[in-house]
């Protein structure tokens, strides 16, 4: 199993933890951000800390591992490779998460949706739905960064790399908008 110190000298290396004034992909601001895009352009580091992930769920039968458009496409390859099985990803199609390129799930199929940083889960909630619709079958959720505080329920095991807390704020309440010194930005994938 990698450990804290190496996810963390991985962060510092690849340039993952940002600090600044940011909109986070769930609208709260924060003054930390995890772009872990940033893992993703070097494979020594996806591959280690991805295989760290796939050794949480080993022997779970896994059909396919899922994971949302953009940030998690290449998230859900690399797991799929250290599990030995296939990968897709959903993408938005009038505002809402579905399979295309040929993508399809059946009935009874084991999936394993992975998120490269999970705060409020909002997205992997909407692809569950979909793929319950379709009658695959959700059998655990991973992330490489865990944000949800333990505030989170899939309703299936939820194994991330590591822990992170950082500070959220709804705008409204947000103490860098009230010092107004630098406004927010957005350095997601997603738009508000």
């Amino acid at each position: 199993m990698i450990s804290r110190e190496r996810v963390l000298q991985i962060f510092e290396e690849a340039g993952v933890l940002q600090t600044g004034h940011f909109i986070l992909t769930s609208g709260r601001h924060s003054d930390k951000y995890l772009q872990c895009a940033r893992i993703f352009q070097n494979t020594k580091y996806s591959e280690e800390l991805c295989r760290a992930l796939a050794q949480k769920f080993e022997g779970q039968k896994i059909d396919v591992v899922i994971g949302p458009a953009m940030g998690a496409v290449q998230m859900a390859y690399e797991v799929s490779r250290a599990l030995g099985c296939e990968n897709y990803f959903t993408e938005r199609e009038n505002g809402k998460m579905t399979l295309r390129r040929g993508f399809k799930t059946h009935e009874g199929q084991r999936v394993l949706l992975v998120e490269d940083v999970l705060t409020t889960g909002g997205t992997l909630f909407e692809v569950m739905e979909m793929l319950k619709e379709k009658g695959a079958v959700v059998v655990g959720v991973g992330s490489i960064v865990d944000r949800t505080n333990g505030k989170v329920d899939f309703g299936v095991p939820f194994e991330s790399v590591i822990k992170i807390s950082v500070e959220s704020y709804e705008p409204s309440e947000c103490p860098l908008c009230m010092e107004a010194k630098t406004p927010p930005v957005k350095p997601g994938s997603r738009s508000l």
